[in-house]
């Protein structure tokens, strides 16, 4: 375990901490020193407790205000978690609407196509029959000349 000293309101503090850990110590010390200081600049001396006291107060209504806010933050991620699954569940039910349409579509196109090879092989037929039935009275000319 590390043993730091922190000035505070010019005392000497000497703390311990994990090890690694002292930059980090260091540096929330000089914040709130920093925030006593700055106490000191707009009220005068009114007293090292008090001091304290109004610097503590003012860094846990700032620590308040960050929780509030993280705590608007984190609503709204879940709002947009939620709006985004919405979005998510319409698209996928558009996207199946499409392809139940490409489906209807492509039976249509093969029920179409289904029928024109039909009429096709209908006038094939018809025009076989009467390919024959011309030859036929082309023979029958020939032998009656």
């Amino acid at each position: 375990m590390a043993q730091i000293t922190v000035t505070i309101n010019d005392r000497s503090f000497r703390m311990a901490c994990d090890d690694g850990e002292e930059e980090r110590l260091l540096g929330l010390a000089q914040r709130f020193d920093d925030s006593i200081s700055s106490l000191r600049e707009n009220f005068g001396e009114i007293g090292d407790q008090r001091l304290t006291v109004m610097a503590g107060i003012m860094v846990t209504d700032h620590l308040a205000e960050v929780e509030r806010k993280l705590r608007a933050a984190e609503g709204r991620i879940e709002e947009l978690g939620k709006a985004e699954a919405s979005v998510e569940g319409r698209l996928a039910a558009q996207e199946q609407r499409y392809l139940s349409r490409i489906e209807e579509l492509e039976q249509e196109y093969r029920e179409k196509e289904a029928r024109i090879v039909a009429r096709l092989l209908e006038s094939a037929d018809k025009i076989e029959q009467l390919s024959t039935d011309m030859d036929s009275e082309l023979r029958e000319d020939e032998s009656a000349a």
